[in-house]
């Protein structure tokens, strides 16, 4: 049950792909590629090159490769979500079981002795994965502010692989990833842009200069909390080629409902974002005008230090914010506060959730008092009313 190829038709808005890619063609076909809960196919028959033009048999794939074994050879779930991540970013998409084993998967490319400049502020589960790497003799490792666009560039001159958020996770840091990448492939190094916080929506990082583009689909992409899923992008066939190889020899390998949740949950990605980005730009207004807010960290406001960069690279500001409170104890007494708004980890799903990043190990950069704010799709009114309502209970208004 094949897709319609993206090279048999006109190239889709990124609104309509998210609802019309991968879909199954055909007469009598499903509207949606269903669960397909098999691990092994039954052998296909040999294709007789001869028959020009003729369907493929059952059990052969739309681009003439023979599924037998699922780790190997996918299921149609898996290739109906890379077909949409794909032509969303302009590359070629690869499934993995989690946004940390599409992360492990371009690490594992990299040679032994190798050099990786990374953000000082990125996602914790990065940061250790870098440290253990660094630990085990695997690569040495130089974090660096990705703001500060000169040094980023300098060391990203002396790299094998330039890791990138833009924005970083949880400061809301903005790389320009233009700069930065076009420095990575001056010195012969890779660079590969974690996308989860923008999402192909308001962000292409190939078209940028990367080489490959991160998801954690658990996130903005599925959007409802309900899944674990990776991917990775790749814009040169062999190098995704050998992500996909990564993926079968580690067996890190997504679910078939996993794929089919996060297929589901593609489909509304546009008009989710539209709503989450627009209430998040507006509540981070109001927070910056509340006394108990010290700072209010969010590209979309004017002057923030990463708004022009963010303004000439993406298309929206996106549904994330952070704020800073005075210390950890209030910025916990808000969290235990708040009804509407989960206080929770994680983030892009339709429900607001809210989070004191500091509390965690391993974030010794984040102030105390920082709140990460994942914007749903709630009214806005009652989401400020909850955190207004917050702030003055724990007594910082």
């Amino acid at each position: 049950m094949s897709a319609e190829s993206a090279a048999a038709r006109p190239a889709y808005r990124p609104e309509t792909a998210v609802v019309a890619s991968g879909r199954p063609h055909g007469s009598g076909r499903p509207l949606n590629v269903p669960v397909v809960l098999a691990s092994n196919f039954r052998a296909a028959p040999r294709i007789d090159p001869s028959a020009v033009g003729a369907a493929p048999p059952d059990g052969v794939t739309g681009d003439g490769q023979r599924r037998e074994y699922a780790r190997d050879d996918g299921t149609p779930g898996w290739e109906a979500l890379e077909a949409v991540v794909g032509e969303l970013e302009g590359g070629h998409a690869t499934a993995f079981s989690s946004g940390m084993a599409a992360a492990a998967a371009v690490f594992d490319l990299l040679p032994v002795g190798a050099r990786v400049v990374a953000p000082t502020d990125s996602y914790i589960a990065v940061r250790g994965l870098l440290a253990n790497g660094q630990r085990l003799g695997r690569w040495s490792v130089q974090l660096v502010d990705v703001a500060d666009t000169a040094a980023a560039a300098a060391a990203a001159g002396r790299a094998d692989l330039v890791w990138l958020e833009s924005p970083t996770n949880p400061l809301l840091q903005v790389a320009d990833l233009a700069a930065i990448c076009a420095a990575a492939k001056a010195a012969g190094a890779r660079a590969a842009v974690d996308n989860t916080f923008a999402t192909p929506l308001l962000q292409r990082p190939l078209d940028l200069g990367a080489d490959i583009v991160i998801h954690s689909a658990t996130k903005f992409l599925g959007g409802h909390s309900d899944l674990l899923l990776g991917v990775t992008v790749a814009g040169d066939p062999a190098l995704a080629a050998a992500l996909r190889h990564g993926r079968e020899m580690a067996g890190a390998t997504p679910g078939a409902l996993e794929a089919y949740l996060a297929l589901r949950g593609i489909r509304t990605l546009a008009v989710r974002l539209d709503w989450a980005q627009r209430s998040a730009h507006d509540l981070a207004r109001r927070l910056a005008a509340h006394p108990a807010v010290t700072r209010v960290r969010y590209p979309g406001l004017p002057d923030d230090p990463g708004h022009e960069v963010a303004a000439r690279q993406m298309s929206g500001f996106g549904a994330v914010l952070a704020f800073d409170l005075a210390d950890a104890a209030t910025a916990d007494r808000v969290c235990d506060r708040v009804r509407i708004i989960t206080s929770a980890t994680s983030l892009g799903g339709v429900e607001s959730t809210i989070e004191r990043r500091a509390k965690l190990p391993g974030q010794e950069h984040v102030a105390p008092g920082l709140l990460r704010l994942s914007v749903g799709c709630e009214h806005l009114d009652d989401l400020w009313h909850d955190l207004a309502c917050a702030l003055d209970a724990a007594g910082a208004g």
